[in-house]
């Protein structure tokens, strides 16, 4: 213990020695000229010097100090630290500059500023020193609490999750920690740092590390450590059978847990946190009402108290000392805490400044743009400052300037003057949260002068801060790699450009790459990576005399050590070459070749020479490779899994540093970057969005300071985006008829039938929909018993609310709920038995025309993908005849319109069953002006008077929509069901089971089902498809995967289900899914082919 802090004592002092060297050389340059950036260097040093060595500064250092801040022209700072200092009036003159010490710490030094930081080292954590809230999330992992994570992008909470595996690790070779991640794409990287971290020897039969994803799994049930997505770890969850691996659950980490708030893929996320038992993480950057997330969270966790509590003294009652010591060995065995902490960091590392880029003269041109000007005095009186809404030092003195200039006889200017503010006067170190202090007095006053009446100072104010209006040109698509050469120039890469459509994303990289060819010239090789290759070959050369002396079977370690040098210099030089780095000059490419060359040379590993290779065959291989030339790369969701790896590997190994991308980059993968550009406008870029992509820019460790910029972006759009705060966590309707059919198997079949109850009560009683929601929960009562009755009449469940035959087949099709349901009806009603007829008697194949039919129904099932309804009037190319799917044969559609008609009849009554729990005082509203129609006031009415008289009929109809004439007999049409049902009652048409061969628009047109999966299996091609069926290749590709997993499932199920393995369904269904899937590998190989070609 004294021998390391011995060490630490003379590293410190070594330290020490460094910056005072520095700050005597920064000294000597500030002699000879008034140059501001010697100047912020020679006062980063003082604060190094003041701030973290102050126990080793001497009098004599003291002194040195103060000369230096004299020299600068802070004389009160300077007699602060040596009061003896005599004045030297001829230098000051000469070398001040001109500035008081605290404008110029705030103005030129802002992202300077040190943070407040914890010194004292925390011995669970080797690499750095954790802030108080990571101290306080390792201690919420040691203890086995439950946590609420808000952090912003890159401030280290993904820590925790790596704490929390080491931990089970650690503990035994038994427990698994699951890491859900929001989607595929995060899960292989997620899953290979895993790998790298961490090893471990572990018995036979189990490994460290495991995946689990739709059309991915590897070592899901003998893993500690499953990175998996949430409908795939609900999918283990509710299986019956799988309840003693669940069992075996130490700890779930949930990652960008924020997905609990869209409406796609919400139900998963809310299943997953009530049915666990286990402590959990819930990790997020951009959560509005975490109090809200924590609480109902704490709720669960108390319902999971009082659970194992009756369970164990069940188990003690009835004296089943087995099942008993089973029980405390599965739940009890960590000593959980049932306590859920919310931890918050509001306080990102760096800073983000925001830029707008204008066009003028065909050139590209960069404003600042304030964040108070994002802000109207409206917004300011109603809901105050965006609470993440935070200005940079430098931007404070601005607004601070801006008011002081609208306002001459502002009574608080003095007191709120950088020199005279009291957390800043004499104050040789201001540190970053003194500069937060002041920033946020300056908002308190803004605020304050909008209470007292200044509001048309104030708008003046916001208006000052405003930039000029955009300039633009009409075709900004064709300025953009003048846009990326500008930054690159301004050292502001490597930056991700956010774009919302996924050609685009590839067209504007191929635009950059073209650019940089034009601009090529041969005189100017790439010299510094010559000069690498020059080092590393004389390396290899002395391994290889090295080898030659040692003899293999005498030192076999040491042999095997200079082999494997010998490959990993070989690697870089291969890697290079193919790259075809050597033969670009410096300035036509984007690649930090530098930044490479130290990653390699400092990492033996063979990641790069494995990532060539692996897209060798790929759709987009070829371009990829061409593009990594020239440091740039494109992703997006259809992309191979191995091609975005190929980017994000070499984005992070530094090769690339510019990337076109759509919004999936932004969902948690590791890809960190200097800079941030907004490069194209969409209705998906929103204030949530926003967030979670600008977090990207500003890289800890590397950046003190990130940027984002907006580029062709309306200005209107940009202040919504900034002034807008993030959508508070609001539950979705949680219940569907499949979830609750999966339950009821769960509690009949599981493992343990007590646990099982447990689980399926849980999540039947906290939803976060209902929380403290008295009028919601009822709502769902109604909905669960709505769906026992047509379970038991679709002969899923018997009257005791046990499965059926056909129960696990509906169940293992969940994902295409009402599809599911409806193929079910078709298959008891004897439809496919119809259908599947041999090619001739005693044969066990089917002819084209069959396979065809059952394509043609599956497609209608399984196979939904609609046409938007601008396209059937747009003068199109192609024929719509093989566009639009064909309607299912007649059978199917009379057995259709039977079933939704009876379904639609029970989810009618089940409505004006609901409607009774309705909150009518909201109902009487008119639903924009909020106006009431009731009451005494508004008797004399014509309008209310017409509204109030509609009662006849019209029990679960919006009064509202009475003025339409609609009835109660409109909840059973499907056009009009959720435009005249009562909008308090918290159900919409989605709810019902029901399968329409259409779709309406937002403007009530229809939109037909597209017909790709029937032309894929009629022709076996997508070279035309893409253009034809309107759909881009990487869609098409990962629907027909999809359709092929779902026909591959049911093959499975009906095998199971069926006794006579020779019945004509079940071999139809075996014949086509090894037809259909041998037709999308012989194209996937045809592909390759042709990107080869």
């Amino acid at each position: 213990m004294a021998h390391s802090k011995r060490n630490e004592e003379s590293i410190k002092k070594k330290l020490f020695q460094k910056v005072w060297r520095e700050l005597r050389g920064s000294a000597k340059q500030g002699k000879i000229s008034k140059d501001l950036s010697i100047a912020v260097q020679m006062m980063k040093r003082i604060h190094s010097l003041l701030e973290r060595y102050p126990e080793i500064l001497e009098a004599e250092h003291h002194q040195y100090i103060a000369k230096c801040l004299k020299y600068l022209g802070f004389n009160d700072l300077a007699n602060s630290l040596d009061p003896t200092l005599i004045g030297d009036d001829k230098n000051k003159k000469k070398y001040s500059i001109d500035i008081g010490p605290a404008r110029f710490q705030l103005q030129y030094m802002g992202h300077y500023l040190i943070r407040d930081e914890r010194k004292d080292r925390d011995p669970r954590v080797q690499d750095f020193i954790p802030n108080a809230w990571q101290q306080e999330l390792l201690d919420v992992v040691d203890k086995n609490e439950s946590a609420v994570i808000v952090a912003p992008t890159s401030s280290g909470k993904t820590y925790a999750s790596y704490y929390c595996m080491e931990k089970v690790l650690r503990e035994s070779d038994v427990g698994v920690v699951v890491y859900v991640a929001p989607a595929k794409s995060l899960v292989g990287q997620v899953a290979a740092t895993v790998e790298n971290r961490f090893t471990k020897t572990l018995p036979a039969g189990r490994t460290l590390c495991g995946a689990f994803t739709r059309d991915y799994r590897h070592n899901v049930l003998n893993c500690q450590v499953l990175i998996t997505v949430p409908e795939c770890f609900e999918i283990l969850l509710l299986a019956p059978h799988r309840q003693k691996w669940v069992e075996r659950i130490r700890y779930v980490i949930f990652d960008e847990v924020h997905y609990l708030g869209r409406e796609v893929g919400a139900k998963f996320w809310e299943l997953l946190l009530v049915i666990i038992r286990c402590p959990f993480l819930v990790l997020s950057a951009t959560i509005n009402n975490p109090n809200l997330l924590t609480k109902w969270l704490q709720s669960v966790k108390q319902y999971w108290k009082q659970a194992d509590k009756i369970m164990e003294e069940k188990c003690i009652s009835e004296k089943q000392a087995d099942k008993c010591l089973n029980f405390l060995q599965d739940h009890s065995y960590k000593n959980q805490s049932y306590e859920v902490r919310l931890v918050l960091c509001g306080e990102r590392y760096n800073d983000l400044e925001k830029h707008i880029c204008s066009v003028k003269h065909d050139d590209v041109y960069f404003d600042h743009f304030h964040p108070c000007a994002a802000l109207t005095t409206d917004i300011i009186e109603k809901y105050g400052f965006p609470p993440d809404l935070t200005l940079t030092p430098q931007e404070s003195i601005q607004l601070y300037d801006t008011m002081a200039q609208v306002w001459e006889t502002w009574p608080r200017a003095q007191e709120l003057c950088p020199e005279e503010f009291i957390l800043f006067k004499n104050k040789i170190v201001i540190k970053k949260l003194d500069a937060r202090k002041y920033e946020e007095n300056l908002k308190a006053e803004l605020t304050n002068w909008i209470k007292n009446g200044q509001v048309k100072k104030v708008k003046r104010v916001l208006k000052n801060l405003s930039p000029d209006s955009l300039s633009s040109s009409k075709d900004m698509v064709k300025m953009f790699p003048l846009l990326v050469e500008k930054l690159r120039q301004m050292d502001k890469l490597p930056a991700i450009f956010f774009l919302f459509k996924n050609d685009d994303v590839g067209k504007r990289a191929g635009s950059v790459c073209t650019f940089l060819e034009k601009t090529e010239t041969k005189s100017h090789p790439h010299t510094e990576c010559h000069s690498y290759v020059f080092a590393i070959d004389e390396v290899l050369e002395k391994v290889r005399k090295t080898q030659k002396r040692i003899s293999t079977k005498k030192n076999p370690k040491k042999a095997e050590k200079l082999e494997r040098k010998k490959v990993y210099r070989a690697e870089y030089i291969n890697f290079l070459e193919n790259l075809k780095i050597l033969e670009i000059s410096e300035d036509c490419t984007y690649a930090d070749v530098k930044a490479l060359h130290t990653e390699i040379t400092r990492n033996k590993d063979s990641t790069l020479d494995r990532v060539l290779p692996r897209v060798r065959f790929t759709r987009h291989g070829k371009e990829l490779k061409a593009l990594a030339q020239r440091g740039i790369g494109y992703h997006h969701s259809s992309m191979y899994f191995k091609e975005k790896e190929f980017v994000e590997i070499l984005f992070v190994k530094g090769l690339i540093r510019v990337v076109t991308a759509t919004e999936t980059l932004a969902l948690g993968i590791h890809m960190p970057c200097k800079s941030v550009v907004f490069a194209q406008d969409s209705v998906y870029l929103d204030a949530l969005n926003y967030r979670q992509m600008s977090g990207r820019a500003g890289r800890r460790g590397q950046d003190l300071l990130g940027n984002v910029y907006f580029f062709d972006i309306p200005l209107p759009k940009i202040k919504r985006l900034l002034a807008s705060s993030v959508p508070e966590l609001r539950g979705q309707f949680p219940l569907s008829i499949t979830l609750v059919l999966r339950l009821m198997l769960l509690a009949s079949k599981g493992d343990d039938p007590e646990d099982a109850k447990a689980k399926v009560l849980s999540v039947l009683k906290h939803s976060l929909l209902s929380f403290k929601r008295r009028r919601a929960m009822e709502t769902l009562k109604l909905y669960f018993l709505f769906s026992l009755q047509l379970l038991i009449k679709e002969d899923y469940l018997n009257k005791k609310g046990n499965p059926k035959k056909f129960a696990g087949l509906a169940s293992y099709l969940h994902g295409h709920e009402p599809s599911n349901l409806v193929f079910v009806n078709f298959l008891k009603r004897g439809l496919f038995h119809n259908l599947c007829k041999p090619a001739w008697k005693g044969s066990q194949q089917f002819s084209q025309d069959v396979m065809e039919k059952l394509v043609l129904v599956l497609a209608n099932l399984f196979g939904r993908k609609y046409i938007p309804a601008k396209f059937q009037n747009a003068n199109l190319s192609f024929s719509q005849s093989k566009v639009i799917l064909a309607e299912l044969p007649e059978d199917f559609k009379a057995a259709l319109y039977e079933y939704n008609l009876a379904v639609m009849k029970d989810f009618a009554s089940f409505l004006l069953i609901a409607s009774k729990s309705v909150n009518m005082k909201k109902e009487h509203q008119l639903p924009l002006s909020r106006i009431k129609f009731t009451g005494k006031e508004c008797e004399d009415s014509q309008l209310v008077s017409h509204l109030m008289s509609c009662k006849k009929g019209r029990v679960a109809i919006s009064p509202f929509v009475c003025l339409s004439g609609n009835t109660d007999n409109d909840l059973l049409r499907p056009e009009t069901i959720n435009q005249v049902i009562l909008r308090t009652v918290g159900v919409s048409g989605t709810q019902a089971p029901l399968l329409w061969p259409w779709k309406l628009d937002n403007r009530g047109r229809r939109m037909p089902l597209n017909a790709y999966v029937l032309n894929f299996y009629k022709h076996n091609c997508l070279t035309r498809l893409d253009q034809k069926n309107g759909m881009r290749v990487g869609q098409l590709l990962k629907c027909l995967k999809d359709f092929a997993f779902n026909i591959q499932a049911i093959s499975d199920s009906l095998s199971e289900l069926c006794e006579n393995k020779r019945d004509n369904v079940v071999l139809a269904f075996k014949q086509l899914s090894q037809t259909f899937y041998e037709k999308l590998q012989e194209m996937q190989i045809q592909m390759s082919q042709n990107h080869l070609e």
